[in-house]
């Protein structure tokens, strides 16, 4: 009764229609003492050119005895275009941030450089007052007190 079955291969693709790709049918002979025992046997089937991406969905396999019908889990197959194509950013990324952070550095550091000498001309006067005394000849007199920082 089970020696001779059916096997169907189809697929359903994303609209949930099913479509057949191979049908066959079997006859398999049952060696002496094998009788009432469960066998599995391989039938393979390759996909042959799946050529655009509507051929994307479920593949199936179906066997059908005479009152009998086992379908597989299903295998689902995505077709593309160009191919599988790597997404990772992550050196670009690290890159970017790595100059992005340099560069607002090195503004921060000559915007502050630039706001002291705006904020404390008398600091760069002081400067210029030291040079000259030191560069006087030496009197009697003492050098007069620098001036405190916060003045």
């Amino acid at each position: 009764k089970y020696t001779t079955f059916s096997i169907c291969y189809y697929w359903i693709n994303s609209l949930d229609q099913e479509t057949s790709i191979f049908s066959s049918s079997k006859s398999v002979v049952i060696p002496p003492g094998q009788e009432n025992k469960t066998a599995i046997l391989p039938y393979d089937y390759t996909i042959e050119s799946l050529g655009n991406t509507f051929s994307t969905g479920t593949y199936y396999c179906k066997v059908k005895w005479n009152d009998i019908e086992k379908m597989g889990k299903g295998v689902f197959v995505l077709v593309r275009d160009t191919g599988y194509v790597n997404t990772s950013y992550g050196w670009e990324i690290l890159v970017t941030l790595t100059v992005l952070l340099a560069v607002l550095s090195i503004i921060a550091t000559a915007l502050l450089l630039w706001k002291r000498k705006v904020l404390c001309p008398r600091r760069s006067q002081l400067n210029i007052l030291r040079q000259k005394v030191e560069t006087r000849l030496p009197s009697a007199s003492p050098p007069p007190a620098p001036l405190p920082v916060y003045d």
